[in-house]
């Protein structure tokens, strides 16, 4: 083989193999979602992600969790687009309870790849959290309370343990109770204006022992959207009580979304 010959077969070998070596990276990086963003509800605040954030920061996750203010869907899902403004890629959204409109709303953000609803609610266009909390008789366990002079709504603390972690210790669930945000019941009457699971892959779990937001309730709104649904036995706060069990839901959600 003459050497100009040789050398321009051995160039287009270097090129072919930096082509094959750029792709595979390229396709790597693609189906890699890393970012994790957490939403908590009300009667809560993101101290009960604790569990949740452990397992998938050592699954090598990057794990942001909001602080709601609890003061409005527009503040909600300001702190929360906030938190997504910050990610430095494609990120999973997830939500518990009044957080799942939150996510539903601040969803839309062209960071979120996809959303995960944890016992959530999940209005669709023009509807509310409240319109599908009142689709069920309460469980006798459920201490939601009217709102007070100042719009506050709190949960009623001889109920809290068995109506909103049954699940978790005494002491767990009195240090929750303690440190819950304060509601403002506003939020509960606001409509959605543009709910992101429309365009969005979405995933759902449904707290089988919910005794705040009734699982048929759940298993409604999630039927609806076609919502990817795992079942887990836990009270309403699931993701503290069984926080392996509500990571592996968001990683299948990376890593499935990431794939497609």
């Amino acid at each position: 083989m003459k050497k100009q010959t040789f050398m321009s077969t051995l160039k287009s070998g270097i090129i072919a193999l930096a082509t094959v070596l750029f792709s595979t990276t390229a396709l790597v990086n693609a189906q890699t979602i890393k970012n994790v963003v957490l939403v908590h509800g009300a009667f809560a605040d993101g101290s009960g992600y604790k569990g949740v954030y452990d397992v998938l920061t050592k699954q090598g996750y990057h794990v942001t969790v909001v602080q709601n203010p609890l003061s409005s869907l527009e503040d909600d899902v300001k702190a929360t687009k906030l938190a997504l403004d910050a990610q430095d890629g494609p990120t999973i959204l997830a939500g518990h309870s009044w957080g799942g409109a939150v996510i539903t709303q601040a969803g839309n953000h062209p960071k979120v790849a996809g959303l995960v609803y944890i016992a959530a609610f999940q209005p669709d266009n023009g509807e509310t959290a409240l319109q599908w909390f009142q689709t069920m008789k309460p469980a006798p366990e459920n201490g939601v309370l009217p709102p007070d002079e100042k719009g506050i709504v709190y949960y009623d603390k001889a109920k809290f343990h068995a109506g909103f972690c049954a699940d978790v210790s005494n002491e767990l669930a009195d240090f929750m109770y303690a440190s819950q945000g304060a509601f403002n019941g506003q939020c509960f009457v606001t409509p959605i204006t543009d709910a992101a699971w429309r365009n969005k892959p979405t995933y759902g779990i449904i707290a089988t022992e919910d005794k705040s937001i009734h699982p048929d309730i759940q298993r409604n709104m999630y039927k609806r959207s076609n919502t990817k649904v795992t079942e887990i036995k836990g009270s309403h706060a699931v993701f503290i009580s069984q926080p392996q069990k509500v990571a592996a839901v968001i990683m299948k959600a990376a890593k499935e979304i990431a794939e497609k």
